[in-house]
């Protein structure tokens, strides 16, 4: 019996480390959305909009960015289940977005993103 309760918090440690989030890790990431997307003080808009902030940012909102209107009438409000889930397949989500990227596989590296990506501000410093 105590066999079976050591490996049994043995393989719950495990998991919690598998969905542990790097931020290092994220940002190497992001190197693949940097074609179209910027994070930090100097983001602008891209092909696709600065993703400062998008953490309990609203979808479609940020100005001088043209969305899609399934986009803008998602009524998602981007946290960390609604990222991960839109960065698995972004078109079985929402549609009709203009993203073109097919989403990323690896369940890791959405969370290590979603980390780099949602230490951003507003005004793009880094939360404390």
């Amino acid at each position: 019996m105590r066999t079976l309760i050591v490996a049994a918090g043995l393989i719950a440690a495990s998991a919690g480390a598998a969905l542990a989030q790097d931020v290092g890790k994220g940002e190497h990431t992001f190197s693949a959305c940097a074609p179209c997307h910027s994070v930090g003080q100097d983001a602008q808009n891209k092909l696709g909009p600065e993703l400062n902030g998008l953490d309990g940012r609203k979808a479609g909102i940020v100005p001088g960015f043209n969305y899609s209107a399934d986009m803008k009438n998602s009524g998602i409000v981007w946290n960390a289940a609604t990222f991960k889930q839109f960065m698995k397949d972004p078109k079985a989500m929402i549609a009709g977005t203009a993203m073109f990227f097919a989403g990323f596989k690896n369940e890791q590296d959405i969370n290590d993103l979603w980390a780099y990506v949602s230490q951003f501000t507003a005004d793009g410093s880094i939360k404390k």
